[in-house]
C-alpha cells in the first residue's frame, strides 16, 4: 500500500465526517410573536382600576411577587460523555438478550415472513456459491485495482479513520447528538461481531482462497474448527463475513439517523455493497457469506440498536 494512502484515507474520512455532522445542524425556530387579541386582553385588564377602600376598612394585603426561577445550568460535556459510555455495558447486555431470546419471538409467530425470506435467499445462494466461486477465480483478476482499494485492511482501516474522526468532531462542536451516533454505531459493531464469532465457530465453513488450485468448492461446511490456527481466538470460519457485517452496520446507523440530504444513504449504502462485493472478488468469502453478513448487519443496526431510538426529525 502506498505510504500517502493511510494520510489520504484519514483526509477524506474528516471530511465525510464533518459533513455528516454538519447536516445535525439546524437553527432551532423562533418564538412565534403573542397575537395581537392576547395584547389588547392585556392592555384591557391593567386599565381596570380597582376601586379604593373604604374608610375604615383594612388596608389590602401587600401582593407577594412570584419569585423568578433559577435556570438550571446545562450538563458538562464531560458530564455527557461520561453518561453515554457509563450506559454502553447496560445497553449492549439488553441488545444481546434480544438477539438471543429472537428465536422465541419466531416461534410465537412474530417477524416469520422477513426470517423466512432472509434464511431463503441465503441458502438459495449457498446452491450456486461453488460456481460463483469457481468463475470468480478464473475470471476476475483484471479487478485487481479495486481489490487492493478494497482489501480487507484499508476496509477495516477506512471504516475506523471515519468513526474517529466523526466521533472528535462530534466533541469537538458539543454535538450531543452526533456522539450518540458513534456510540450506537459501535454498539451495533460489537453485537455484530459476537454473533458473527459464534456463528463461524458453529458453521466452520472454508473460505474460497484456501481451497488450492482445482479445488471442490462445494465441500466447505464445517472444516475450519478452533485450534487449528489459533488456540484462543475463535470466528475463523467464512459464514457470514465479518468485515461486511461491522461495514453494514456502520453503514446502517449514520444512514438511518441522518437520512438528510439523500446522499447520506446513497454513500452509506453504497460503501458497503463495494465493500461486500470485493470479499467476493478478493475469494475471501463465498456470496451467500457476504449476503448473509450485510443483512445481519442491517438487521441489527435498524432493529435491535435503534429500534429503541427516536427517529430524527430531519
Amino acid at each position: 500500500m502506498p505510504k500517502w494512502f493511510s494520510f489520504a484515507l484519514l483526509l477524506c474520512a474528516a471530511f465525510v465526517a464533518a459533513q455528516f455532522s454538519a447536516a445535525q445542524d439546524n437553527p432551532s425556530p423562533s418564538a412565534a410573536p403573542e397575537s395581537s387579541a392576547q395584547g389588547t386582553q392585556a392592555d384591557s385588564a391593567l386599565a381596570l382600576a380597582p376601586d379604593p377602600p373604604a374608610e375604615g376598612a383594612p388596608p389590602d394585603p401587600i401582593p407577594v411577587q412570584a419569585s423568578v426561577p433559577v435556570p438550571v445550568p446545562a450538563p458538562s460535556e464531560w458530564r455527557i460523555l461520561g453518561s453515554q459510555w457509563k450506559s454502553l455495558a447496560p445497553d449492549l447486555l439488553h441488545e444481546q438478550k434480544r438477539m438471543w431470546l429472537f428465536p422465541t419471538s419466531i416461534v410465537r409467530g412474530h417477524h416469520l415472513k422477513p426470517t423466512l425470506a432472509l434464511l431463503g435467499a441465503t441458502a438459495l445462494l449457498t446452491t450456486v456459491d461453488a460456481h460463483n466461486a469457481t468463475w470468480v477465480r478464473n475470471s476476475l483478476r483484471p479487478l485487481g485495482g479495486f481489490n487492493n482499494a478494497f482489501a480487507g485492511y484499508n476496509t477495516a482501516t477506512a471504516t475506523e479513520a471515519f468513526a474517529s474522526a466523526f466521533y472528535i468532531v462530534a466533541i469537538a462542536r458539543r454535538n450531543a447528538y452526533d456522539q450518540q451516533t458513534f456510540m450506537l454505531a459501535g454498539e451495533a459493531v460489537i453485537n455484530a461481531e459476537i454473533l458473527t464469532t459464534v456463528m463461524k465457530d458453529v458453521d466452520g465453513r472454508e473460505a474460497p482462497i484456501s481451497y488450492p488450485a482445482g479445488g471442490d468448492f462445494k465441500d466447505s461446511w464445517f472444516k475450519v474448527r478452533r485450534g487449528t490456527r489459533s488456540g484462543w481466538v475463535g470466528g475463523l470460519g467464512s459464514m457470514p463475513s465479518g468485515h461486511e457485517i461491522a461495514i453494514m452496520a456502520v453503514a446502517t446507523t449514520f444512514a438511518e439517523r441522518y437520512p438528510h440530504p439523500a446522499w447520506h444513504r446513497w454513500l452509506a449504502y453504497g460503501l458497503a455493497a463495494a465493500a461486500g462485493l470485493s470479499r467476493v472478488t478478493l475469494q475471501s468469502h463465498f456470496t451467500s457469506d457476504t449476503f448473509a453478513g450485510a443483512a445481519l448487519g442491517y438487521v441489527i443496526s435498524r432493529y435491535v440498536v435503534l429500534g429503541r431510538q427516536p427517529k430524527p426529525s430531519n
